[in-house]
């Protein structure tokens, strides 16, 4: 069994939604961002999203964006990003890693061989933000070969024929992008997301959660209610961003804020 449907099936089984943390690798550096990761668990994480910097995003606020920003000045590669996954796996084998990124990078690298070495790193799946359905024949059979679910991503303007598209060799589960726009900008009503679980789960039996937008411990315990797992992600980059000194270095308040805001969320969603 995957570790993603292992994780799903417990958290089924307590009752409650899941916690996604966000972690854009190598931001501010490799070191603290290889030291977060791992203190992630700990502090409530019951799966970890890592983003792979990337200097074009189409999906992603200014929070990330900066983000990725400091990542790519600090030496992030794809290859660095599998091998901060690999150091992480060598103290946990239990946490699902979904590696978000996009497109270009993996293709660079080589489709195959990215998928042996993600695999092996310890990644259980993927989330590529500019690969339509369309396209995702060119990855789909290297990734089911090593065993990495594509998470496909749904939003609030997707028609019901497209959806079916979308879901139709879906795996792990279904992100869904509750709010028309990008990451960290404003946030769904609890009404918007009530109606898009109903709309969702009559097309998929995957577990569902949903992201962009979701900032607070009470709305990721209202989205973990209300779908099977809330993402966080620009909040927690910008409580450790605002730790950072002027050269944009981590300090020795940076872990601890970002911590401490993973246990404020993981607070409420298993309240």
């Amino acid at each position: 069994m995957s570790r993603i449907k292992a994780c799903f099936d417990r958290l089924k089984a307590e009752g409650r939604g899941a916690l996604l943390p966000y972690l854009e690798a190598f931001d501010p550096d490799y070191e603290t961002s290889l030291a977060l990761l791992r203190q992630m668990p700990e502090a409530g994480a019951d799966l970890i999203e890592v983003g792979v910097p990337f200097s074009d995003p189409s999906a992603d606020g200014p929070t990330i964006q900066l983000a990725a920003q400091r990542g790519l000045k600090a030496g992030a590669t794809l290859k660095g990003v599998l091998e901060l996954i690999h150091q992480f796996r060598q103290g946990d084998d239990h946490t699902p890693i979904i590696l978000m990124g996009y497109y270009n990078p993996i293709n660079h690298y080589g489709i195959e061989r990215f998928c042996k070495d993600a695999r092996q790193a310890g990644v259980d799946g993927l989330i590529i933000v500019d690969l339509p359905p369309e396209e995702v024949e060119e990855l789909a059979p290297y990734a089911k070969a090593e065993g990495l679910d594509i998470i496909t991503l749904t939003a609030p303007t997707t028609p019901d024929e497209r959806l079916k598209t979308i879901l139709k060799d879906a795996s792990g589960f279904v992100y869904y992008v509750s709010i028309t726009g990008i990451t960290g900008t404003r946030s769904a009503t609890e009404e918007q997301l009530k109606a898009a679980m109903a709309r969702l789960r009559g097309a998929t039996d995957l577990p569902i959660v949903a992201g962009f937008g979701i900032t607070t411990p009470e709305q990721a315990r209202t989205a973990s209610r209300i779908s099977n797992g809330a993402v966080v992600a620009s909040a927690i980059i910008k409580e450790m961003a605002a730790t950072y000194d002027e050269q944009g270095r981590a300090t020795a308040a940076s872990l601890p804020t970002a911590l401490e805001k993973i246990r404020s969320l993981a607070k409420a969603v298993r309240g």
